[in-house]
C-alpha cells in the first residue's frame, strides 16, 4: 500500500521540485497539490491523504490555521510541516496545531522521504536543528523540574502519567495513546495537562524531549 500525500506550497518551483521527488519514490502516491491553506483544507477533506506536506507562509490561509482545521475535521490525517522558518514563533504554534512533525526545506531529500514514512507510522518528526532548538529551550525548565520534591519521576508523576509520558516520547497523539491504554481520549488530555503542570513544562513536545533527556541522563 502506498502512502498518499497531499503537497501544499504556494511557490510553484518548490512545489514542482518536491512533487517530482515524491513521484520517484515507489511507496509514495502524490494524490494532489494545493497552493494555500484553504485549498489544503478542502483537498484534504476531498482526497483523504495519509500525509499532508504543509508549507506555513501562504496566502488566503497560512499553514498553521490549515493544520488546525485538518486536525479538527480529519484527525486521522497526519500533517508534516515543511518550511523555511526555524524560529520558535513558528515551530511551537505549528506543533500545537496538531502537526506530527516540523521539517526545514534544507533537509536532504532522502531524509525527507524517511520523515514522511516515519510520520505515516505515527512518529513525531523534527528536523535536527528544530530538535536542538526545542531541547535547548526546554533544558532550563527540565532542570527546574528535577528540583521537584523526590527527584525521581515516579515520585512526581502517577504510574499512569508515566505511561502517558512514555507514549508521548514515541510521538503518539492523544487519540493513539487513548487506544493504546484503553481509556477515553479526554482522560489522556487530562493526564497530559497534569504532566505539564507537575513538570513545569508548557507543551507536549517539551514533555517528550524532557522525558528523553531524563532517560538519557539515567543511563
Amino acid at each position: 500500500m502506498k502512502i498518499k500525500i497531499l503537497l501544499v506550497d504556494d511557490h510553484l518551483i518548490v512545489l514542482k521540485g518536491i512533487s517530482f521527488f515524491l513521484s520517484m519514490q515507489p511507496d509514495f502516491e502524490l494524490v494532489g497539490e494545493a497552493h494555500n491553506g484553504l485549498e489544503a483544507v478542502e483537498k484534504a477533506a476531498e482526497l483523504l491523504p495519509d500525509i499532508v506536506l504543509m508549507d506555513l507562509n501562504m496566502p488566503v490561509m497560512d499553514g498553521i490555521e490549515a493544520s488546525n482545521l485538518i486536525a479538527q475535521n480529519n484527525p486521522e490525517i497526519k500533517v508534516l510541516v515543511l518550511t523555511s522558518f526555524s524560529d520558535r514563533s513558528h515551530i511551537v504554534p505549528a506543533l500545537q496545531s496538531g502537526a506530527i512533525g516540523y521539517m526545514l526545506k534544507d533537509v536532504e531529500p532522502d531524509q525527507l522521504a524517511e520523515a514522511i514514512r516515519s510520520a505515516y507510522k505515527g512518529n513525531v518528526q523534527l528536523h535536527p536543528d528544530i530538535s536542538a532548538a526545542l531541547l535547548a529551550q526546554a533544558a532550563p525548565q527540565a532542570e527546574e523540574a528535577k528540583q521537584l520534591p523526590g527527584r525521581e519521576l515516579s515520585e512526581v508523576l502517577t504510574p499512569r502519567e508515566i505511561e502517558v509520558l512514555q507514549l508521548l516520547t514515541k510521538g503518539m497523539s492523544n487519540r493513539d495513546i487513548a487506544h493504546a491504554l484503553t481509556v477515553a481520549e479526554k482522560t489522556v488530555k487530562t493526564h497530559v495537562s497534569s504532566i505539564l503542570s507537575k513538570l513545569n513544562l508548557t507543551d507536549r513536545t517539551q514533555a517528550a524531549l524532557y522525558a528523553v533527556q531524563m532517560m538519557n541522563g539515567s543511563d
